[in-house]
């Protein structure tokens, strides 16, 4: 078929406007399916009359359309490289087509997409078949994460170079469970044998359910959603056994724990807590679930399918194997119940003016109760809610807060608490696996949130999508990259293919000075500031940024143009939650707890002083994200692209113009395009003489030799002069074909 599209193009395009003739089988895009096939009925000049399979008739510019490949396979391509049109309708199809037969995992090149099943594929996933991928060829076997983890683990040994798998995708795309697939084969690949005790392997693994169990949700996209961002960095010895460990987490989102909205929930450790054995939860003073205001904003109280009660046990089974003792165990739960108990104590105005106290007596018993669990003062908590000590030269000035500025001071504290537990779990799980110091190798394995664009956008947002504009670049700059080296490798000549590079727009969020950033926390430590003079700044800044823009009838909004897609930020919450330190009164009051374990999350004031002055979240995750991409840049990464094919998160359906939205997201045509760019259609010379021979059988007849073969078939089917081709849909000015060492590389005229 490749040969024919380029004997059709190159004669024709010259006698006819169109590339195609009545009866191609064309791609025609479309507001509802994103693209629908169909056949050409008439040409009127530059105009194509397409009688699409639906039942549609349309009238298209002969620009608008693409080629459809009508002898691909009906069950798709493993590898959409052997697409003989690698467009986006060809991509999409050709996904779809896989999915339908359950084959949920294709590459592009390197690249995996995972489409999720939203059903159990036992099969898929068990020991058997860890074993079969051991140690195969890449690409001899169908595609799999075991494929992917087998490759980085081989490449690892043999060129003594750390490797690393970066899982993207939205909410609800799969991300977790492929970032445990990939755990699992790694244990599989480099467990050591364990005579007694907790392996490192086994620890890495039960890792996965407690992190789970603290930061991961229910959304009304996911059941199981991370509410973080994780790095885990398994580390081998120099006979390829895991030797160690370490894990990194990213920007929890806090403000969960006492904002949900339905049919939302919170994190999953509270509703665990709730179905806890009877003596458990009469130690803790708790009801049902549905009783408790951090819970209850929602009408999601239980999920199908999941037995929290169940889950409890497990979660402490693996907290006992990660190396957290019951005792810890017991002060962990003390205090996600605690905060469960402080959600429910409501305030009313005080016998002073603007002042504040516990309702009544259902308040004062949560309020009693959640000092007995923090074991602190009761009055002490009362009076760290409903009062502040303001410092002034020489003096202190005690301010009372009224009802509403009491609540808000509630909230403070249980989301400075909970962020608190979640770092001290992270940090007791990595000195219990413990890292190795002389370990020279690693596989680092990231899991983290895709590109977020909802009805309403707050910081959280914004944070995860520079993640995804930085990560973007990072793989941009790779698939680049790549497609050079494999030109080079073959011996073919290319020219310098350009790329579209989103440096601007990383400037304008996290340049400093003058980037948002930098005017958010400038913001921030100016006294009565609002959200409205941070969106000012943001105007009169960016006014003349193509990147930038302000919204209609919005007096505190801005929108980004992103490289996925434009986003709006409402900014009336960013100061709020840029702001990270732990209120004075509360620091005092926890530092001062009979628990140990308590006081352990707030250091003394002296070791603290920093911590009740201005520390910027944002630039904080700058930081982060500036590390990761520097660890990121100096190991060999891996892609795996996670795709959500529904929006009702059920079997079997595939929403075309969803799919084709993460495609865009996740960078995935994005490289396709760069491929697009050099030459996206390889065929080997076997194949390209077998499919095409028959075309000039003579010329089989001279030469065993394929290259030779391959060279005398193009040229009797004189194809040694090209013409450059512009489209509607143009990516690739000239079409071209090299001969290379191994195979043949076609530049694609359509995409």
């Amino acid at each position: 078929m490749q040969i024919e599209l380029f004997l059709l193009s190159y004669s024709s395009i010259n006698a006819s406007k169109s590339r195609f003739v009545v009866g191609s089988h064309v791609w025609v895009e479309d507001p509802d399916e994103a693209w629908m096939d169909g056949l050409v009925e008439e040409i009127n000049e530059n105009d194509l009359v397409v009688n699409c399979t639906s039942g549609k008739k349309v009238t298209i510019n002969v620009g608008s359309a693409y080629p459809k490949d009508t002898e691909s396979p009906r069950g798709g391509v493993e590898d959409m490289t052997r697409l003989a049109y690698l467009h986006e309708p060809g991509v999409l199809q050709n996904l779809k087509s896989r999915y339908a037969l359950n084959e949920i995992y294709t590459y592009t090149g390197n690249i995996l997409i995972a489409v999720n099943p939203f059903q159990r594929l036992p099969h898929l996933y068990n020991n058997h078949m860890m074993g079969i991928y051991k140690g195969a060829e890449f690409g001899e076997l169908g595609p799999h994460p075991f494929a992917i983890a087998d490759r980085s683990y081989r490449l690892m040994i043999n060129n003594r170079i750390s490797q690393a798998i970066l899982v993207s995708g939205e909410s609800g795309a799969g991300k977790t469970e492929s970032t445990k697939m990939l755990m699992q084969y790694l244990a599989f690949m480099g467990g050591k044998a364990q005579a007694e005790g907790r392996s490192v392997q086994q620890q890495i693994l039960e890792s996965n359910p407690v992190l789970e169990a603290f930061g991961n949700a229910k959304t009304v996209r996911n059941n199981n959603s991370s509410r973080f961002g994780k790095f885990v960095e398994i580390q081998f010895d120099d006979n390829g056994k895991i030797s160690g460990a370490a894990i990194r987490t990213y920007l929890l989102e806090r403000s969960r724990v006492c904002q949900i909205s339905d049919p939302e929930r919170n994190y999953h450790c509270f509703y665990m807590l709730c179905a806890a054995p009877s003596e458990d939860c009469k130690k803790y003073k708790l009801g049902e679930a549905k009783t408790f205001h951090y819970l209850n904003q929602s009408n999601c109280i239980e999920l199908d399918g999941l037995d929290d009660s169940k889950e409890y046990t497990d979660t402490r089974r693996a907290m006992s194997i990660v190396g957290i003792s019951s005792d810890e165990q017991d002060a962990i739960f003390r205090v996600v119940a605690a905060i469960l108990h402080l959600g429910n104590v409501e305030f009313a105005e005080g016998s002073e003016a603007d002042s504040s106290m516990p309702k009544d007596e259902k308040s004062q018993f949560h309020l009693r109760t959640a000092a007995e669990l923090f074991m602190c003062d009761e009055k002490g908590l009362e009076e760290s809610l409903c009062k502040r000590v303001m410092a002034t030269r020489g003096e202190s000035i005690t301010k009372n807060l009224d009802p509403r500025a009491a609540a808000l001071s509630r909230d403070a504290l249980s989301r400075i608490v909970y962020s608190r537990l979640f770092d001290w779990l992270v940090n007791k799980i990595n000195s219990s696996i413990g890292q190795d110091p002389d370990s020279k190798i690693l596989i680092g394995v990231l899991d983290i949130y895709g590109f977020e664009s909802f009805k309403t956008n707050s910081f959280e947002q914004f944070c995860i999508n520079l993640t995804n504009e930085k990560l973007q670049q990072h793989f941009n700059q790779h698939v680049f990259k790549m497609e050079q080296e494999e030109y080079t490798k073959e011996e073919i000549d290319w020219s310098y293919i350009q790329f579209v590079d989103n440096q601007e727009i990383l400037d304008l969020i996290e340049k400093k000075p003058g980037g948002i950033i930098a005017l958010l926390d400038e913001t921030c430590m100016l006294r009565n500031s609002t959200h409205e003079t941070f969106a000012e700044k943001l105007y009169q800044k960016f006014k003349d940024n193509p990147h930038f823009s302000k919204p209609k009838f919005s007096r505190s909004d801005f929108t980004i143009h992103h490289y996925a897609g434009n986003v709006t930020y409402q900014t009336d919450l960013f100061l709020d939650k840029n702001i990270d330190y732990a209120v004075n009164e509360h620091q005092i009051l926890l530092n001062a707890s009979k628990c140990s374990f308590v006081s352990s999350l707030f250091p003394p004031c002296e070791e603290s002083t920093k911590s009740t002055k201005f520390s910027s979240i944002g630039s904080s995750f700058k930081q982060q994200l500036q590390s990761l991409l520097e660890t990121l840049s100096a190991i060999e990464p891996h892609y795996i692209r996670c795709i959500k094919p529904n929006n009702v998160l059920k079997p079997a359906i595939f929403e075309n113009s969803n799919v084709l939205q993460q495609l865009r997201c996740g960078g995935v045509l994005e490289a396709i395009r760069i491929s697009c760019l050099g030459y996206p259609t390889r065929r080997t010379f076997f194949e390209f003489i077998n499919r095409f021979g028959i075309l000039q059988p003579k010329v089989l007849g001279r030469s065993h030799d394929e290259v030779a073969a391959t060279k005398m078939l193009l040229g009797k089917a004189n194809l040694t002069g090209y013409q450059p081709l512009v489209t509607h849909h143009q990516v690739c000015e000239w079409k071209e074909l090299r001969v290379g060492k191994g195979q043949q590389y076609f530049l694609c005229l359509y995409y």
